[in-house]
């Protein structure tokens, strides 16, 4: 085998994960064998006597992942060039593209120099330990991207992930690991042995497959939705997110979200959901009860003697010091001051209640890593900037109505992270309000993928999901993923339906990430081999 066909093979795993990956249809199972080409092309180069082997490992893999990361979010450039111009598209979108491909590369990488050391087994276990490590670091750093952790793949086919309650995503992570490590051995054993041993790594291989999906389709088709019914409204004003912020008053979009509300509204209707930065006003929350865009907000709302509005609104706070890393100083005020993007509930009492979103784009939304940077922060001040753009709150938040019923508020991105989401479920948060503005990125896959992964967030906490999205896909989702009722892009519209409020608590919820977080401890453990034995090997004589 010659360098151009362990590339070859490389494209291969890379074509076989994208094709797998969502919103393709029906094609989910290819991740459960996608990377066994990779691995065939690895394990030819490990094994010859190839010079700088461990160059062409990180190559290899770094084609592979690379090109799978462009592949499945190449909407990442369409909205940033759009929006800044490709001169800031380039470097912004290396995070999703090169970094997130990095991380995985440097996993396979690390696998390869442990392989030198140790068996094939504990070289395996340090595989899926090293990947999903750096996959957990991608969900917790200040440039974090999760969209393509492995084990979102199977929001394509969320009847396969209905396990995803006791182990969220890293569950699934580990499971198509596994897979493709025995898949990749089982073919090894078809190559080189002959009768029933090459039959049993097969059957191993089969029953890790056939295992989770059986437990997963018992417990899909067994699922009861629990708890009471609320009737809930979402809408979609479908405002072009280029235009809405300045080309459209901010009166006359409450008036569009108020009337396409009306327009299915009812007697008994519990909530209505607008989409974020429905109110893009920049409001004081000190002062909000005055604000005349927060009047019209109640005076809708007073209309439904039971109702709550949660929406989307840009809002502000003002300091008379630097109370937090992101505040920003403005010096002819003499104050300082943090913007935030923001879920606000009105009901018909003086209550206000507010959320901030707090998983923030790397880049667009937070400079990454602001105590760092923060010796910078005059200098951007100066520019009428902030090393941290927006602001954000450290714990997550549950919006609680006059009934008594809790909402988890998510705002965009923030979809993406189960264990935050949990938090709020384990506080006390009954279902779960997604608020989003997925136009930025056009009719891409992009506004599948981000609707198709809150399936795995209903099914993680087994709470009904209600969407609003301000374009893209305004939905409701019940506890065991199932999209019940869903918008068209680019559509004008309102939905309604009658979600369940749920109470139970689910292992997940409230263990949150913890094979992610064991992991990671042993791929610490397990990479300490490798310098511990490199050191072995020259301290030993020689002869």
């Amino acid at each position: 085998m010659n360098q151009k066909q362990t590339y070859l093979l490389a494209l291969l795993s890379a074509f076989l994960l994208w094709l797998a990956w969502p919103p393709m249809p029906f094609t989910t199972p290819l991740l459960l064998i996608g990377l066994v080409p990779l691995f065939i092309a690895l394990d030819h180069i490990a094994h010859s006597e190839v010079k700088k082997a461990g160059r062409r490992i990180f190559l290899t893999a770094g084609l592979t992942f690379l090109i799978w990361n462009t592949a499945s979010t190449y909407w990442v450039f369409n909205a940033i060039s759009a929006y800044n111009g490709w001169e800031t598209a380039i470097p912004v979108s290396l995070i999703p593209y090169g970094l997130g491909a990095l991380l995985m590369t440097f996993a396979f990488w690390l696998y390869y120099r442990l392989g030198k050391y140790v068996g094939k087994t504990l070289a395996y276990a340090g595989l899926i330990s090293f990947y999903i490590a750096l996959e957990y670091l991608q969900q917790t750093w200040d440039l974090a991207f999760p969209w393509m952790t492995l084990g979102n793949g199977l929001a394509g086919m969320h009847q396969l992930a209905q396990w995803y309650d006791f182990t969220g995503v890293y569950g699934g992570s580990l499971w198509i690991l596994l897979s493709n490590i025995l898949a990749f051995e089982a073919y090894k054993k078809f190559k080189s042995q002959s009768g029933y041993l090459k039959f049993r790594a097969a059957g191993i291989w089969a029953l890790v497959i056939i295992i989770p999906i059986g437990i997963s389709l018992t417990k899909y088709y067994n699922a009861e939705q629990k708890g009471t019914p609320s009737n809930v409204v979402v809408v979609q004003p479908n405002i072009d997110p280029y235009q809405k912020l300045e080309n459209i008053p901010t009166a006359e979009q409450i008036q569009i979200l108020a009337r396409l509300s009306d327009s299915v509204g009812q007697a008994n209707t519990e909530y209505f959901i607008w989409p974020e930065t429905a109110v893009p006003n920049y409001a004081d929350e000190d002062r909000i009860r005055s604000n005349p865009d927060f009047i019209a907000l109640q005076n809708f709302i007073s209309k439904y003697k039971n109702g709550t509005l949660i929406t989307g609104i840009e809002s502000i706070k003002i300091y008379p010091d630097k109370k937090t890393v992101s505040a920003k100083y403005y010096p002819e005020q003499g104050f300082y001051l943090d913007n935030f993007n923001t879920a606000m509930q009105v009901e018909n009492s003086a209550n206000v209640q507010f959320y901030h979103k707090s998983k923030l784009v790397p880049g667009a939304e937070k400079m990454p890593f602001p105590k760092v940077f923060s010796f910078m922060d005059g200098v951007f001040s100066q520019l009428g900037g902030s090393v941290s753009g927006w602001g954000w709150q450290e714990e997550p938040g549950v919006l609680y109505a006059q009934s008594g019923i809790g909402v988890a508020p998510v705002i965009c991105y923030e979809s993406l992270w189960g264990d935050w989401i949990g938090k709020s479920v384990k506080n006390g948060a009954q279902f779960i309000a997604i608020i989003t503005n997925d136009g930025w990125w056009g009719n891409t896959s992009g506004k599948d993928q981000h609707e198709m992964y809150a399936k795995l967030r209903a099914i993680e906490t087994r709470r009904d999901v209600a969407r609003s999205a301000n374009t893209g896909i305004s939905c409701f989702i019940n506890q065991r993923g199932d999209v019940l009722k869903s918008s068209k892009w680019w559509t004008r519209t309102a939905l309604k339906a009658d979600i369940n409020l749920n109470d139970e608590i689910t292992f997940y919820v409230k263990s949150g990430d913890v094979i992610a977080k064991l992991l990671s401890a042993l791929a610490i453990l397990i990479a300490l081999i490798i310098p511990y034995k490199k050191w072995m090997s020259k301290a030993t004589p020689k002869g």
